[in-house]
């Protein structure tokens, strides 16, 4: 049995469930304002974080940037990409230098500073101090000729805003690591299934924030300003940020331990490069009595970890086109909603057909985020009914499936979402093809939309929300619970690291087919997406999504029958114990 880590302090005889966990028995009275603290903390951060990304496509798109929606939709997959894919640099700071305590608070400092930045940037007097003044080029269909690319091929305000998206970037994928492992520091003496409902209730606070952003932050920026909008955004870091030191006192913190990334490249690059010389042999035959005088895992740990990571990784590559398929529903599904016909909530001359672009500007429409909102519903719905009925029957029955098998099931459900998604772009462009179109006149900004309604995007945004069940959730469960104990940081960070690879080739592939010829290449647009064929797109990602899906339930096969091996299994109870 391992000795207690530094900080944490011994466990009592009565405390076996944290907060989150059902029990007769409850955790002291500081252990649930410490897990209670760390999910609100994790609810404002994900409330202010789904308030930039859930409206940044129409933010960008709007005349304070006057930004097309390839562009627009560019950034905000390169900008969720970049909060995943920088995750492994802020739980290395943590492990090395900082521990994680101080690494989420010099994080949410940062975080602060990001979103205060944005938000003088929609100020006129600060974008014009930021990024100058704004090149006169009109926002509508003014160029005949199709020749306009050269005018765009630099956005207003580009280098400002993506540094500032990447600083904001670094400080939400640094929170997103290291909070989770801080909050499961705080239960990790109670045993392993505590820490797994409390994953389970980690992600459903992360959900519940997403709401309260996407019903109040969002109809905001949308429909008033994203001024308000944004100003509530640095409100809900600053609430988050302080109510994090105010419980300090009854946080379990832990002193950084070191990272085993350098030895993990070193057998890497071993394993790779082979040299079969003498005085190498010789330099090996050293490095253990070398390594035994310094503390740390031993060399056999070492190679122990590294054949764990070398099996743990191909599923976890497998999972990146599921990713791009996943933060669709954050860029290119808001695109295709602004082109919808999207219904006003309050009328204020409904007998008369004929409204100006004035009197229409004064109603107020439902935000197009808000359809974010069937994608969390769910979530938020069936997290507890996993956890309470699902869960406990298939237990009983004992037919509880692997987390493998639950995330081949979420990427067929990612894959169902694409292809609906397709489908209603087909039939949104045969509107456009026939010159039916419906002009409205989404915040200050005039759109050209198919007369279908956006609520045919509901479907899209359900079978996103419940492939996340199946594959986010048991992906966090499977890349914690398999890795060795040591490495258990390493591998999240990974994890989290392979989604922002995701984001990022779905942007590379927007940026792709935006060149001309391709696909996404509609200069005459201006933000509008009527002369592109992202139904061609959605299409390419189903099939990408397809291929894939069946190679990850090849290697899910593999590591399962490696996983049974008598051999394999010593190795693991190792490196795990």
């Amino acid at each position: 049995m391992s000795a207690p880590r530094a900080g944490e302090q011994p466990s009592r005889s009565g405390e076996r469930r944290p907060l989150v966990a059902r029990g007769s028995r409850a955790p002291p009275r500081w252990r649930r304002t410490a897990v209670a603290a760390m999910l609100l903390v994790q609810l404002l951060e994900r409330a202010a974080f789904f308030g930039v990304t859930s409206n940044l496509v129409l933010y960008l798109n709007s005349l304070n940037f006057n930004w097309e929606g390839e562009h627009a939709s560019r950034a905000t997959l390169l900008f969720l990409g970049a909060s995943y894919l920088l995750a492994p640099v802020g739980g290395w700071l943590a492990d090395v230098y900082l521990g994680r305590f101080l690494a989420i608070s010099l994080s949410l400092l940062l975080y602060l500073a990001t979103t205060g930045l944005l938000l003088t940037v929609i100020t006129d007097d600060g974008r014009r101090s930021f990024c100058g003044e704004m090149p006169e080029l009109p926002l509508g269909p003014a160029c005949p000729s199709g020749d306009c690319q050269s005018f765009w091929s630099s956005p207003y305000c580009a280098t400002t805003l993506y540094l500032v998206l990447l600083l904001l970037a670094l400080a939400a994928s640094s929170v997103r690591s290291n909070l989770t492992s801080f909050g499961a520091d705080q239960v990790m003496d109670l045993g392993r299934d505590a820490t797994r409902r409390f994953f389970n209730w980690f992600y459903w606070s992360i959900s519940l924030g997403a709401v309260l952003s996407l019903l109040v932050v969002a109809f905001i920026e949308q429909n008033i300003s994203f001024l308000w909008g944004y100003s509530i955004i640095v409100g809900l870091v600053g609430l988050a940020f302080f109510i994090f030191l105010l419980a300090t006192p009854v946080f379990i913190t832990k002193p950084p331990t070191g990272s085993q990334v350098s030895s993990m490249l070193k057998l890497a690059f071993q394993n790779c490069c082979p040299r079969p010389s003498s005085r190498d042999s010789e330099a090996a035959h050293l490095l253990p009595a070398q390594r035994y005088q310094q503390p740390g895992a031993s060399p056999q740990e070492d190679r122990d970890n590294f054949r764990v990571l070398v099996k743990l990784l191909p599923v976890m590559v497998t999972l990146v086109p599921y990713w791009m398929v996943y933060f669709q529903m954050q860029s290119t599904y808001v695109l295709q909603g602004l082109h919808l016909h999207i219904p006003n909530i309050f009328r204020t001359n409904p007998n008369n057909s004929s409204l100006s672009l004035r009197s229409a500007s004064s109603n107020y429409r439902i935000p197009e985020a808000w359809l974010l909102l069937a994608s969390v519903v769910v979530v938020l719905i069936l997290v507890p009914v996993k956890d309470h009925v699902i869960d406990p029957l298939l237990l009983r029955w004992r037919l509880p499936p692997s987390a493998l098998r639950k995330m081949a099931l979420g990427m067929f459900f990612g894959f169902t979402s694409i292809i609906v998604a397709g489908v209603l772009e087909k039939e949104r462009l045969q509107y456009i093809a026939a010159n039916q179109t419906v002009p409205q006149v989404i915040g200050h900004d005039l759109y050209y939309a198919a007369p279908l309604s956006i609520w045919w995007q509901i479907p899209q945004y359900l079978l996103i929300g419940v492939s996340e069940i199946f594959t986010s959730i048991p992906g966090l469960e499977f890349a914690y619970s398999e890795a060795p104990r040591s490495m258990q940081g390493a591998i999240m960070g990974i994890f989290f690291c392979l989604s922002g690879v995701g984001s990022l080739l779905g942007s590379g592939l927007v940026a792709l087919l935006s060149f001309p010829g391709g696909w996404m290449y509609c200069p005459k647009d201006f933000g509008n997406i009527n002369n592109c064929r992202m139904d061609l797109y959605f299409f390419l990602l189903a099939g990408i999504q397809a291929v894939t899906a069946i190679l990850f339930l090849w290697i899910a096969g593999r590591y399962e029958r490696t996983r049974h091996d008598p051999a394999s299994q010593s190795s693991s109870s190792r490196v795990r114990g």
